[in-house]
């Protein structure tokens, strides 16, 4: 079992490492380019387009619900203690290539979404599509969308359930002393009440859990940056310079090279957004619209939200504290930052968003897995799925997880070859239906 823990380890490291990540935002650069830097010129449009409503139109939630099954699944544990650990091994710099992959991570999520309205189809249970329809009906490559939809399913078994479970456990057990037992019983019913009503009962629920779970932390992080107004110039400064300069070892900072800040910004941005990993076009094929560009705009704002928001008002907290220079683990880091403002009630809000954020990346990757089994298995094998998914839950909130994270690692940067593949070989169909649009 060490061996394959070892050799699960390695190729964990080699999908995640410099070429992958060159692979992911080198796409986001191409489609940026391609389509003439439209997330910088149109990003008030599709803001406005989340509330729009095409209620007559194809499809299963509006766009507000599929934008929220999305950031359901992306806004999670990375915003917390991925930027965490950015900053840690890769200084206050890390921040400013988290910040890029979000700025041409948005291309590659528009450009998603497009092709995932464009190819989707309807089903028994409602629309389907994705990576796995755009790379078999679209690049005419049918065994590539197999392998994506493994990809997917293995992924959210545990990626997108069992460590989430595991680790809102533990947030739990060790702030509130709460049982593992008793987190995973109330999540599992909780997760089967969710899902059991397919995409429709998901889109009611995390439009609701959703915009309250990130209003509550933005507006945390903002009360702690206002009475450290002071020093948020001074964070950003820091941004800025170690960027492109290395952060020497301060207190318990250890340093960081230009090219430790540009791996670990990348990385956990990526981690983050999922930007090019194709799970997000997934939810977007749900939608109600008459217009592949309209929900893919929509979708483009999630990874907006996710990184340029929701982990800026991280860093910044981690910033404008001390925590970062004195050693602590990055696993504690956010925590220990809004606790020197607020003492124990910064720690116990960190617990309880953290919680929220897992339990919300449960819910949209249960999604992402059903619609992957559907793929591989039909139709009849989504109400088997969700049992076995709901069980799951109970599974990962009551056991040592250290296989299965690697494993699931493993499994999420996989995804990303084969969307990536497709993504290139149709950016022709996304320039067509841009330009089809904007001259409409």
């Amino acid at each position: 079992m060490q061996k394959i823990e070892a050799l699960v380890s390695t190729l964990s490291g080699i999908v995640w490492g410099p070429y992958m990540l060159t692979l992911l935002v080198g796409t986001g650069l191409y489609l940026t380019i391609l389509l003439k830097g439209m997330q910088f010129r149109v990003l008030p449009h599709a803001l406005r387009l989340i509330f729009s409503k095409d209620k007559h139109e194809e499809g299963d939630i509006s766009h507000f619900a599929a934008l929220m099954t999305a950031l359901a699944a992306t806004v999670g544990i990375g915003n917390i203690v991925g930027v965490a650990t950015a900053i840690t091994f890769g200084g206050p710099g890390a921040v400013f290539w988290m910040w890029v992959t979000g700025l041409v991570g948005m291309a590659t999520k528009y450009s998603e979404a497009v092709l995932a309205v464009k190819y989707r189809e309807k089903g028994p249970h409602g629309m389907r599509g994705g990576p796995m329809y755009y790379l078999s009906k679209g690049a005419g490559l049918p065994w590539l969308a197999t392998l994506f939809a493994i990809f997917t399913a293995c992924a959210a078994f545990g990626i997108g359930n069992m460590t989430q479970a595991n680790a809102t456990a533990k947030i739990f057990e060790a702030t509130f002393q709460i049982p593992s037992e008793m987190t995973g019983i109330v999540l599992t019913l909780l997760t089967g009440l969710v899902i059991i009503g397919g995409i429709k009962t998901i889109g009611k629920f995390t439009s609701f859990l959703v915009p309250f779970m990130i209003t509550a932390y933005v507006i945390c992080s903002l009360w702690v940056l206002a009475l450290h107004i002071d020093a948020i110039p001074h964070a950003f400064g820091l941004i800025f310079y170690h960027a492109f300069n290395p952060s020497a070892a301060s207190g318990g900072f250890i340093g960081a090279t230009i090219a430790a800040a540009m791996r670990y910004g990348i990385a956990r941005g990526v981690f983050s957004n999922e930007s090019g990993l194709g799970s997000a076009p997934i939810a977007a094929a749900a939608a109600r619209t008459n217009d592949p560009v309209k929900q893919a705009l929509v979708s483009m704002t999630q990874t907006f939200i996710d990184t340029l928001v929701v982990c800026t008002m991280t860093a910044l907290v981690i910033l404008t504290a001390t925590s970062w220079t004195q050693g602590v683990d990055a696993g504690q880091l956010t925590s220990a930052s809004m606790a020197e403002t607020l003492g124990d009630t910064g720690r116990v809000i960190v617990a309880i968003a953290t919680a929220f954020f897992a339990f919300s990346t449960l819910i949209g990757w249960s999604y992402y897995g059903e619609k992957a089994i559907e793929f591989l298995f039909g139709p009849k094998s989504i109400h088997i799925y969700r049992i076995f998914f709901t069980v799951a839950v109970m599974v990962g909130a009551m056991t040592s997880l250290e296989f299965v994270w690697n494993f699931s690692d493993l499994m999420n940067g996989l995804m990303a070859i084969p969307n990536l593949i497709g993504l290139l070989l149709l950016s022709k169909v996304i320039k067509q239906e841009t330009e089809r649009y904007f001259n409409k």
